[in-house]
């Protein structure tokens, strides 16, 4: 068929090959692109897209060296780096932020609310309601009032349960988030382009606990869903505790989001539809990471500028249903 007459969907399918070539090794592993890939793509506008079932590469677009800020994506990272340190006894998820020491600018944490335990924020229950850095206009608009739910009785998406994780993960191990995922997931599953430069540390004079913003490429995105599909482990290394990811799949509360599920750190997909122990992992714009074991799935997705029209996330499940059902 001659270029002048493919559609823009055909040619937005067929890019990556046509700028790139497609290397005979590369070829041999890949097979045709799921359903509704090209669709998507001209919706959904990523910077690259890599699809992996059962080893092999079924869709890779953009450019997959390339890295953009995960956004909230870092938190199922802090996750698999919690799951670490409560194997190794530093973190405790019984322990109250009271017992920690933790609190916050005026107006300080009440004592009801440093009631609120390590589980309770890994699960983002906490009920503590306090301004926080790198929030959304979306998390400002719908916080809810300081003390209007006890700790463990209430899901809310609060950037305040994740920052406070940072604070507690560098204050009971010692060790820098970044620095620590380097040595201790990065470097171990072989990711290509991470380092710990590409971490940075945003603060907001409103509270005491800074976001951790992780810069990653879309390849060392999937290399890490690749390892969270393979139960923490990596060429025969057990990286991540098995229990632990099943843990952090494993929904603790029902969100307003469809039949999205929330468990430690990482969205869930319904059982019903994707199996047990699917989730993703999501970053305001369109950045993510999804592993679905059943299938053998994993996604990754960067994207430099959010598409119009919203749905990001709603689009995104979509592509994943269109997947495992072809």
């Amino acid at each position: 068929m001659p270029l002048s007459s493919l559609s823009r969907r055909q040619a937005l399918a067929l890019a990556p090959v046509l700028v790139l070539g497609r290397p005979p090794a590369a070829a041999a592993r890949e097979s045709a692109s799921p359903p509704g890939i090209a669709a998507y793509l001209e919706a959904a506008a990523p910077t690259a897209l890599l699809v992996m079932r059962d080893g092999k590469m079924l869709a890779s677009h953009g450019d997959p060296a390339r890295k953009v800020s995960a956004a909230s994506v870092r938190k199922s990272l802090l996750g698999a780096l919690y799951g670490i340190a409560v194997a190794e006894g530093r973190i405790r998820l019984a322990a109250t932020l009271g017992e920690l020491g933790i609190d916050d600018v005026a107006p300080a944490l009440t004592a009801g609310e440093k009631r609120a335990t390590v589980a309770d924020l890994l699960a983002a229950r906490s009920g503590v309601y306090h301004v926080a850095a790198y929030e959304t206009a979306a998390q400002k608009r719908t916080r809810p009032e300081r003390g209007s739910h006890p700790p463990g009785s209430f899901w809310f998406y609060n950037n305040w349960d994740f920052n406070a994780l940072g604070t507690i993960y560098r204050q009971q191990t010692g060790e820098d988030i970044f620095e620590s995922f380097a040595r201790r997931i990065a470097r171990p599953v072989g990711m290509r382009d991470f380092s710990a430069r590409d971490g940075r540390y945003v603060a907001d004079a409103r509270s005491r606990h800074p976001a951790y913003v992780f810069s990653l490429s879309a390849r060392d995105m999937l290399r890490f869903g690749e390892m969270v599909l393979a139960g923490g482990a990596w060429q025969g290394r057990q990286v991540v505790p098995r229990d632990w990811l099943a843990e952090s799949l494993t929904a603790r509360s029902r969100t307003a989001r469809g039949d999205l599920g929330y468990g430690y750190l990482w969205w869930v997909l319904d059982p019903a539809t994707f199996g047990p122990g699917a989730g993703f992992a999501a970053g305001y714009g369109g950045q993510f990471i999804a592993a679905v074991p059943r299938h053998g799935l994993v996604v990754a997705q960067t994207a430099a500028r959010s598409p119009a029209g919203g749905h990001v996330t709603r689009r995104f499940v979509r592509l994943l249903k269109e997947v495992v059902a072809a």
